[in-house]
């Protein structure tokens, strides 16, 4: 195993240990995030591996949610709601009106204008 290969494997290890956090396990590793970066784009078994361990994270911060849900924790609860129960009617939606409650009509204009830098 070459020294890029040792750190590729030191890398998936050391992101293990923080949950996918990059910046940490670069430092720990001691490898620069754009090698790391580079390594993601070219080397497709590399970046399977790191895709798996951000859906490992991922269980593990949905685990908290849901032992915060349990808890009866509202801020969980409704975030929870709005993420996956909008067909249900959980979405949060702006009305513009007037002052009398009722819809009004409104016109955005964009207007697009290019600097002359000479």
């Amino acid at each position: 195993m070459n020294k890029t290969e040792q750190h590729k494997k030191a890398i998936i290890e050391a992101l293990e240990k923080s949950l996918g956090v990059v910046t940490t396990a670069c430092k720990k590793v001691g490898v620069g995030r754009t090698t790391f970066y580079g390594w993601l784009k070219d080397d497709p078994e590399f970046a399977q591996q790191v895709n798996d361990i951000q859906d490992i994270a991922i269980d593990f911060v949905e685990s908290k949610l849901f032992k915060n849900i349990e808890k009866g924790k509202t801020a969980e609860i409704i975030f929870y709601l709005k993420s996956k129960a909008k067909k249900r009617g959980y979405v949060e939606r702006q009305e513009i009106t007037g002052a009398d409650g009722m819809p009004t009509d409104f016109k955005i204009e964009i207007i697009d204008k290019i600097k002359d830098t000479d």
